[in-house]
């Protein structure tokens, strides 16, 4: 059926309203890019909805007319997921409108937010009230609850407090004939049932538009304590990680695993990146202790088992810390990994894997081997959240190689990476969604009977098939 775009332009201007509607391909074309630069969709327009009721309406009009919806919360994404990647007609539906803190209870631990409520908002109205929102990404000044609950993201704090699904006591959510899924409570125990706001979280807008979370709250840390180390191999990291976790009382917030590449990536392309040591490592880690209690002396714990450490001979290297501009400054590198490679313009194949925690350094250590099989003298950029088996793993074209020979093998790697992976017990994707990208590979690594189930539930909630088409499965 042929679309009346004119039509559709004109009744969803009435629906949103002033300042909710853009059509202008000038306004549009930052909602229609993937954060990258590399791609940029087609859309009819780019919805920017105020309020619930909006979403509704909108969700609404879209069925009728046959249009697709795009749900887009920061565009932070990495695997095309949150921008049209389908010929077919469109509307991108921005939730930046919708960024408000609804209420916030301190005593019950809880909070509630809108879907376009940029993360670090989140984090600083609950750490106002004495409370912490235990979710921390690299791009959290500018992702959203929604997009960043539509991804199952997990951040620099996973090992401690588990991935975004862990923080979700109840969703809102607009499903694809309009109907509003009201799941938005705090309670803790609540065996009624299916769960089902965790059909929602991970789904990436293929099954509905979240439009608003209660998420859980935890005592506000009252001691950090960072530390950046200088470490042999990944093996001493993992060593290290495991004496950490013991000595400390199981008080690890974050546990970053660091390759020199990633530390040269930013200091040549992100102003301001400064080396923490004096002398280059091989590898580093950055480990973060944290505790919300002020009797417990959390510096000592962190000294002693440094020392400990360097003494078995896994730290050869390290700095504390002594001040919350110091502490920023040695993440920094770090958080800025992402940036740094898009700067640099590096030609690669990587991806976002994870393997169980005690299996990462022999992963690394094999992975690397079986790709240099296949191209000698590879230039590798491994570094991630070791503490809980993710990482963010780049392979780039080394200098004297001719784009053409890469171009050639690149294809192959890539499945060796995954194939490496899978042979782990890992995950080809650990915590950036599926998207359009990794289509692919869901469908040959994943097992047949969640393959069936997962397309019984989108058949079943989006018959149509107008919720983010050709994002997890095909279009």
């Amino acid at each position: 059926m042929a679309i009346d775009e004119q039509a559709v332009r004109t009744e969803f201007e009435a629906i949103l309203g002033p300042g909710g509607w853009l059509t202008d391909p000038d306004d549009t074309l930052k909602y229609r890019t993937d954060w990258r630069g590399g791609s940029v969709g087609e859309a009819i327009g780019v919805a920017r909805p105020a309020n619930t009721e909006a979403v509704v309406a909108l969700v609404r009009a879209a069925r009728e007319r046959g249009v697709a919806l795009v749900p887009q919360g920061g565009n932070t994404g990495l695997v095309l997921g949150s921008i049209p990647t389908e010929v077919k007609p469109t509307i991108v539906v921005t939730m930046e409108r919708m960024n408000r803190v609804r209420q916030l209870d301190a005593d019950n631990y809880a909070l509630v937010a809108e879907a376009g409520c940029v993360i670090q908002r989140v984090q600083e109205t609950a750490a106002d009230a004495g409370r912490l929102f235990p979710l921390s990404l690299a791009s959290e000044g500018s992702s959203t609850i929604g997009g960043t609950l539509s991804t199952n993201a997990g951040g620099n704090q996973t090992i401690r407090f588990g991935n975004a699904r862990e923080q979700v006591l109840g969703l809102e959510v607009v499903l694809a004939d309009g109907t509003v899924f009201d799941g938005l409570n705090t309670l803790r125990k609540n065996n009624t049932g299916y769960d089902l706001k965790h059909l929602f979280i991970g789904a990436e807008g293929t099954l509905g538009i979240i439009t608003a979370a209660a998420i859980r709250l935890m005592p506000l840390p009252r001691v950090l304590e960072t530390a950046f180390l200088a470490v042999p191999d990944p093996h001493a990291a993992l060593k290290l990680l495991g004496m950490a976790r013991e000595q400390s009382g199981d008080a690890i917030l974050a546990f970053e695993l660091i390759p020199r590449r990633a530390l040269d990536l930013a200091f040549e392309h992100i102003e301001g990146c400064l080396d923490p040591l004096s002398e280059p490592s091989p590898w580093y880690v950055l480990m973060e202790m944290a505790t919300s209690s002020t009797v417990d002396d959390l510096r000592d714990k962190l000294e002693r088992i440094v020392e400990a450490a360097m003494e078995d001979g896994l730290v050869t290297d390290g700095v504390v810390a002594e001040s919350e501009a110091q502490r920023r400054a040695l993440w920094r590198p770090r958080e800025e990994q992402a940036e740094a490679r898009r700067k640099s313009g590096l030609l690669g194949i990587g991806g976002d894997v994870s393997v169980p925690v005690a299996r990462v350094a022999a992963f690394l250590d094999s992975s690397m081997a079986r790709l240099n099989d296949i191209l000698p003298d590879l230039d590798f950029n491994a570094f991630g959240h070791v503490g809980d088996g993710n990482i963010h793993y780049s392979v780039y074209k080394p200098d004297a190689m001719t784009p053409e020979l890469w171009n050639q093998h690149a294809g192959r790697m890539k499945d060796a990476l995954d194939e490496e992976v899978v042979e782990y017990g890992g995950s080809f994707s650990a915590e950036h969604g599926i998207g359009s990208l990794k289509r692919e590979e869901l469908s040959r690594y994943a097992p047949a009977s969640k393959l069936a189930l997962m397309q019984t539930i989108k058949q079943a909630v989006d018959p149509e098939g107008l919720m983010n088409p050709g994002k997890i499965f095909g279009g």
